[in-house]
């Protein structure tokens, strides 16, 4: 992380304060949903007595594949650690996947296709927040719990959604830390650069709000097309507003576009980004001598030795698919905690 020389913790208070009696309480509450999920489907295979079949449809290829495989592997190894160890209750954990190349309609064709064929007992680790917008009516139509999603929207939280079990924080949380940052160093003129979806609006809106906490509005804003790294016409805006900052709304690709872009005609404020983003790899992508990017974090740094829980993330994810411990696969690693022991109150 030599790139960055500034790094935001955003909403890690959040999640770490509370940790144990907040993780405690989703447990149970998941707990209490299996149980209801396995009663409605006694009499079919979702109540297999050898194994447990979980559901994930996140993005697996395209440009933001690098986010739901880090939710994939930091899950699996999780549950293969598991299973070796007997499964949950004699059952094996099973996780079934598949690809929606972060496309909503995608998703729901999957996911229908896992609730209706597979039978799945849980949905975990869904990638994005159109996408899982498009699944809502779905998955609580069928009372199929949703556990884990890569997403903060307000979407996602308000109205309660019975069948949807939030572990990361919101992306309100994580923009009014990022808009403290920025005007605490300064800026005025705070712009947002927004993928023009549910994602890209629910961060702008949290932008909003935690501007106009302090007074002020988004001074300019820029939008580009999911699926895309057509940020010509976003940039454009941003060079004529000049502003002090800006707030980048996408997954890593075009966020790493714009800002490589942006510094080779001259544009040099600072740059933020939510926990989405998919840090390492946005790292991977910048220029070696990027220093002005904040990116906000909703799981402890993957390199604290000082957390039990990070230890045994690295050990398992070392062990079981031979990768190191990042951002993304550390938040696939706790939400799978999560849901094995969940597993485990259920029964």
């Amino acid at each position: 992380m030599n790139s960055f020389k500034k790094m935001s913790m955003s909403a890690l208070g959040a999640w770490m304060k509370p940790v144990l009696v907040y993780a405690n309480l989703i447990g149970l509450s998941i707990a209490f949903a299996l149980v209801a999920g396995k009663t409605q489907a006694a009499d079919t295979d979702r109540a297999s007595p050898t194994e447990i079949r979980i559901g994930m449809v996140n993005a697996q290829s395209g440009p933001a594949a690098a986010l739901g495989l880090g939710m994939s592997h930091g899950a699996q190894a999780v549950f293969n650690e598991t299973n070796a160890k007997g499964g949950v209750h004699n059952r094996k954990i099973v996780l079934i996947e598949a690809d929606d190349g972060y496309e909503p309609d995608q998703t729901l064709a999957q996911t229908f296709d896992m609730i209706k064929n597979d039978q799945v007992l849980a949905l975990f680790g869904y990638v994005g927040t159109p996408t899982v917008n498009a699944v809502l009516p779905l998955i609580e139509s069928a009372n199929v719990p949703l556990i884990g999603v890569f997403s903060g929207a307000q979407s996602l939280r308000y109205p309660l959604k019975r069948q949807v079990f939030n572990v990361r924080a919101s992306y309100e949380e994580e923009t009014e830390m990022l808009v403290a940052q920025l005007m605490q160093d300064g800026a005025k003129k705070i712009a947002v650069v927004y993928q023009n979806d549910g994602f890209g609006l629910s961060v702008l809106t949290g932008t909003e709000h935690a501007l106009k906490k302090r007074g002020t509005t988004v001074h300019a804003t820029g939008t580009f097309q999911r699926n895309t790294v057509a940020i010509r016409f976003a940039l454009a805006m941003m060079v004529e507003a000049q502003p002090d900052a800006i707030v980048l709304v996408g997954p890593y690709l075009p966020v790493a576009t714009f800002i490589n872009r942006a510094r080779a005609v001259g544009l040099n404020p600072p740059f933020a980004t939510v926990s989405f983003v998919g840090t390492e790899s946005l790292m991977a992508l910048l220029e070696p001598n990027e220093s002005n990017v904040f990116i906000s974090q909703v799981v402890p740094f993957p390199s604290d030795d000082t957390l039990l829980i990070a230890r045994n993330c690295r050990a398992a994810l070392k062990k079981e698919m031979n990768e190191p411990l990042t951002f993304t696969n550390f938040e696939g690693c706790i939400s799978a905690r999560l849901l094995v022991n969940a597993l485990e109150l259920a029964g």
